[in-house]
């Protein structure tokens, strides 16, 4: 559910490459062929390797530390602020550095403890190749950060707080003076949405291309920060696991190649893309963990039935090693999820963000596993059951409700937030629109939906569903009809236990509650309204958009 208005999208398009936009470079893409370059090689300053790639760009790796501590593009220095490097996590410290020419290719290696860090430069290409091998939590998390130099790349985009010091929340959440919201949350993109993260502007651009995110966590759905810009200056991240609102354990192993790219000002070559890219000249380099394309497998459907065509469809394959995804084709279902490691998979596909069908594949290494036709069962899409009313769609996200597109690139305070409160009213035509995407304890609780009943639909008990995409502090909703019934107070589902609607996204793990509402409850006057209130309750949470809450997918009566 990527969420700007059409403004917000056309300022940031040049920042955020999404799968559908096929950037042109001006650079010698990955491979362009020259086997050498004017300049190629390497040097030792003293402090650090050097690495020329014979194309405009010199970037240097500290040798105690392995951090990035150059990046000078036709004579500009990009790399660092504040006295800081770029690296992995926050640093590693102490590390073992070594280098070596293989041809048209030059390897910088770091270990640290049971860490191992790439950099990898070929001859004649403006790029710098990045692998991280994590083989335990002795690193607390998996982030490489590319610090970038302060007034190179001017913007006052949702993912930046350049232009305020007025902190709303923590220490990463700011106001401007306008009412406007900025933190380095707010990059309303998921890992399915981007290719490349990254700023251009003078006649340079400089990106981020991702990896395939094997080795990350959350799936295709998963929200994190991508960059961030302050008066001090920039930073674009590779995140694999940040430990907020993960739903997934994190993964070990090699992860990579994520690519540093420079170009002038155009978008990275779609060549470098995780979908397209592939390493043949790596495959001798000797990296922990690494596995050539030889040793993968690739997962084709050939279609899936019982779809909504209404809805995009995702395919996903995950176990405790690795995920994938990719799009189901809108025509028929078919889908291929190539460069696979070998194992068994759980296959999800989801309708929208919701899984609607769960199976097991078994990938071999060096072959195609071609899967039959998917049939979703109708009773496992929640849409295709019977309902008096329904206010949103059942698709895994709180799209078309009140607020939604604003939530994954601003603060719930924003000054171009809609009113939280306010009820609905069945009939309306405006029932999902006005109802808000997001519940609070100590915000919108207590919330009334009013509906009417037909004298057969009043004399007869109902389910009432309220589906929800993730919940903070343990919020869950309890209902209340007519004032006459209250529901008991459902368990909290597993959510992640980080901080979510306030940080830009609404992903956690969905989950339906269900109330059985006997026919006692109705009103058996058809002209009168029955009301039903929702009120979210917790014993955790603080305050104010803080307090416990949840997101909504979709609320039904059905028949």
């Amino acid at each position: 559910m990527p969420g700007s208005p059409d403004s917000a999208v056309s300022r940031r398009a040049f920042v955020v490459g999404a799968a559908a936009a096929a950037g042109s470079a001006a650079l010698a893409g990955p491979l362009a062929g020259a086997a050498s370059a004017a300049g190629f090689g390497w040097s030792d300053d003293g402090a650090n390797y050097v690495v020329d790639t014979g194309a405009g760009l010199v970037f240097k790796v500290g040798k105690a530390d392995g951090d990035l501590t150059s990046l000078v593009y036709k004579g500009t220095e990009y790399q660092g602020y504040g006295g800081k490097n770029s690296h992995i996590e926050s640093g590693l410290g102490t590390s073992t550095v070594g280098i070596k020419q293989s041809g048209a290719t030059i390897l910088v290696s770091v270990a640290h403890g049971t860490l191992r860090h790439y950099y990898a430069a070929r001859s004649g290409e403006n790029n710098v190749y990045l692998w991280t091998h994590k083989a335990d939590s002795s690193v607390s998390a998996t982030r490489y950060i590319l610090r970038v130099r302060a007034g190179l790349f001017p913007n006052d985009e949702p993912d930046s707080y350049t232009y305020t010091t007025s902190t709303i929340e923590a220490s990463d959440v700011f106001a401007k003076s306008d009412g406007q919201t900025r933190s380095k949350h707010y990059s309303g993109r998921r890992a399915v949405d981007y290719d490349y993260i990254g700023w251009s502007g003078g006649g340079v651009g400089l990106w981020i291309v991702r990896s395939n995110h094997e080795k990350a966590s959350g799936g295709p759905f998963y929200r994190s920060l991508l960059r961030h810009r302050s008066a001090d200056g920039g930073g674009l991240y590779e995140i694999l696991y940040y430990g907020e609102n993960q739903t997934e354990a994190e993964r070990y192993g090699l992860q990579g190649p994520y690519v540093i790219a420079l170009t002038d000002g155009g978008a990275p070559s779609s060549a470098l893309y995780h979908g397209t890219l592939t390493t043949p000249w790596a495959d001798s380099l000797g990296m922990s963990g690494y596995v050539p394309d030889s040793g993968r497998g690739r997962v084709a459907g050939v279609g899936i039935a019982g779809r909504n065509a209404a809805y995009p469809y995702t395919v996903g394959l995950a176990n405790s090693a690795a995920q994938y995804w990719g799009p189901a084709r809108a025509s028929d279902g078919y889908f291929s999820i190539p460069r696979v490691l070998p194992g068994t998979y759980t296959l999800t596909v989801y309708k929208g963000e919701l899984a609607v069908y769960t199976g097991s594949v078994t990938v071999p290494a060096g072959a195609t596993t071609t899967l039959n036709t998917i049939t979703v069962p109708a009773s496992n899409d929640p849409d295709n059951a019977s309902a008096i009313w329904r206010i949103g769609a059942w698709n895994g996200t709180p799209a078309g409700f009140k607020n939604a597109d604003l939530m994954t690139y601003a603060h719930p305070s924003d000054v171009r937030a809609a009113s939280w409160t306010g009820n609905v009213v069945i009939g309306s035509g405006t029932e999902t629109s006005a109802f808000p995407c997001y519940l609070w304890k100590d915000v919108n609780s207590g919330l009334l939906v009013h509906f009417r009943l037909t004298a057969a639909q009043a004399a007869a008990a109902h389910t009432l569903r309220i589906g929800v995409t993730t919940a903070y502090a343990g919020g869950r909703p309890r209902i209340t009809v007519n004032d006459t019934w209250t529901s008991a107070i459902p368990s909290p589902p597993a959510q992640p236990g980080t901080r979510s609607l306030t940080v830009g996204s609404y992903r956690g793990n969905n989950h339906t509650f269900t109330y059985s509402v006997p026919a006692s409850a109705w009103r058996t006057d058809t002209s009168q309204y029955n009301v039903l209130r929702i009120d979210v309750v917790s014993g955790s949470g603080t305050t104010g958009y803080l307090s416990a809450g949840t997101a909504i997918d979709a609320i039904d009566l059905l028949v």
